[in-house]
C-alpha cells in the first residue's frame, strides 16, 4: 500500500491532458477516464467488425494518458495501441459474453490495462499481471442502458481507460493476481464461456486493427445497414418529408429491437432505428452535426418517427452477425415506392470508406474544440506521430489552436 499510495501520487503530479475546451491536466487514471466517458458518448466510435467490441475507444484514453505520464515516444504509443487492439481482438474471437451485456468495460479494459503494462516498460510477465489484476475491475454494463437512454453505459467505457492507467501501477507496487485470473472472469464471472483455442492463430502476422469498421453515422452501428439503404431509396425517390407515407425496415434480430419511435433522450436516440431514419429524412444524413439535441424536439422529425416501421427478418437473423442484411422500402403519399437491400452497410475493411470520408469526419469532430488552422496542424502531426518525441507534440498543438 505504501508503494501505491506513492506511485500514484507521482503519477498524478505528472498529470495528463483532458481533450476537452481548456485543455486541463488530471491524473492519468482520471484523464483517460474522462476521454473515454466523452468519447463512447456521441456514438461515433469505431469497433471490432468479426467479433463484438469498440476496442479503440476503449484503448487510447489510456495509451494517451498513460504515455503523457510515462514521456513515451510515439512509435511506443503505437505500438502499444496495436498490441492492445490486438489483444482485445483476440480475447473476443475466444469470449461468449452473456446475453444482455454490453462488451464495452470486459475483454477491451483488459486489452487497455495491457497496453497501459506495456507504456510503463512491464516485462511479459508484467503485462499477464497486469491483465490479470485488470479482471477485478471487469464491468457489467446493459445493453438495456442504451435504449433507456441510461449514460452511465459510456461509463464502462472510461473504465477501461482508468484500468490502462491503474493496473500497472498495481503490479509496479507488488499486487499479485491468480494465474487463472482471465480464464475465469470471462468464462465464470462477467461471461458464460471462454476458450483460449486459436487466440494465438496467425500471431504477429494478422492484426485485428485492419479488420475493423468506422462509423460516419452518429448511432449505434447494428442499424447503419438499414440507413445505407434507406439513404439509396430516397436518392432515388428524391422526396420531401411531407412526401413521406411510411419506411417499412426489415433487418435482423439485435438491429431490429431498436425501434422505439420515442426515445428518451439524446443518447436514447442513438439506439432508435425510428429517429435516425426520420433525421436522414428531414436532414439529409445521420452524422453527429444531424444527430444532435435539437433533432430529438423537431416536431417534423417526431411526426415521421411514427411512420417508421421496423420487423425482424428471420432469414437476416440467421446470417447475423456476419453479414447485417436490411431491405427498406420507402413509400410515397403519391404512391411512388423504391424497395432498397444489402447484405451489410459501408465501412468496414471489408468494403471501407474512402480515406476522404475519414478524414472528413476527422475534420468535423476536431472542428468543434479546434480553430481552422488548429484543425489542419492536427491532421499533420497525427499523420506523422510514430516521429513524435512525447505527447507534448500534440498536446501543445491543442493548446495553442483551440477554440475559446
Amino acid at each position: 500500500m505504501r508503494q501505491l499510495h506513492g506511485r500514484l501520487a507521482a503519477s498524478g503530479s505528472r498529470g495528463a491532458t483532458v481533450y476537452a475546451r481548456g485543455w486541463p491536466h488530471h491524473d492519468p487514471r482520471t484523464a483517460a477516464l474522462l476521454n473515454g466517458i466523452a468519447g463512447r458518448s456521441i456514438e461515433l466510435c469505431e469497433g471490432l467488425r468479426l467479433v463484438s467490441g469498440q476496442a479503440a475507444m476503449q484503448i487510447l484514453p489510456g495509451v494517451l494518458a498513460v504515455g503523457e505520464a510515462a514521456r513515451s515516444p510515439g512509435h511506443q504509443l503505437l505500438a502499444a495501441l496495436l498490441l492492445g487492439y490486438d489483444v482485445a481482438g483476440r480475447l473476443a474471437g475466444g469470449f461468449t459474453p452473456r446475453p444482455l451485456a454490453h462488451q464495452n468495460g470486459q475483454v477491451s479494459l483488459l486489452a487497455a490495462a495491457a497496453a497501459g503494462a506495456r507504456l510503463w516498460g512491464l516485462d511479459a510477465a508484467g503485462i499477464s499481471r497486469a491483465m490479470r489484476i485488470a479482471t477485478t475491475l471487469l464491468l457489467t454494463p446493459s445493453y438495456a442502458n442504451a435504449v433507456a437512454g441510461a449514460t452511465t453505459l459510456n461509463v464502462a467505457g472510461g473504465m477501461s481507460g482508468f484500468a490502462a492507467a491503474l493496473a500497472p501501477e498495481l503490479v509496479l507496487a507488488g499486487f499479485e493476481a491468480q494465474e487463472d485470473a482471465i480464464e475465469e472472469a470471462l468464462g465464470q464471472l462477467v461471461g458464460s464461456a471462454f476458450t483460449p483455442d486459436g487466440i494465438l492463430d496467425e500471431l504477429g502476422t494478422r492484426w485485428h486493427i485492419t479488420r475493423n469498421y468506422f462509423r460516419l453515422y452518429a448511432c449505434c452501428n447494428p442499424i447503419h445497414s438499414a440507413l445505407d439503404r434507406l439513404r439509396e431509396a430516397l436518392a432515388e425517390l428524391q422526396p420531401n418529408p411531407h412526401q413521406v407515407k411510411r419506411i417499412d425496415v426489415a433487418t435482423y434480430r439485435f438491429a431490429s429491437v431498436m425501434r422505439n419511435p420515442d426515445p428518451p433522450n439524446y443518447f436514447a436516440s442513438k439506439y432508435s432505428l425510428p429517429h435516425a431514419a426520420a433525421v436522414m429524412v428531414v436532414r439529409g444524413n445521420a452524422g453527429f452535426a444531424e444527430l444532435d439535441d435539437s433533432a430529438l424536439q423537431d416536431p417534423l422529425i417526431a411526426a415521421l418517427r411514427h411512420r417508421v416501421h421496423v420487423t425482424e427478418d428471420p432469414e437476416m437473423s440467421a446470417v447475423a452477425p456476419r453479414l447485417r442484411p436490411a431491405r427498406v422500402t420507402v413509400t410515397l403519399t403519391d404512391g411512388r415506392q423504391a424497395v432498397r437491400s444489402g447484405d451489410s452497410q459501408r465501412g468496414d475493411f471489408q468494403r471501407p470508406f474512402t480515406e476522404a470520408e475519414i478524414r472528413g469526419k476527422f475534420r468535423e469532430l476536431a472542428g468543434v474544440l479546434l480553430t481552422p488552422e488548429g484543425v489542419s496542424r492536427v491532421e499533420d502531426a497525427v499523420e506523422r506521430c510514430e516521429d513524435w518525441e512525447s505527447t507534448d507534440a500534440l498536446t501543445q498543438l491543442l493548446r495553442r489552436h483551440g477554440r475559446p
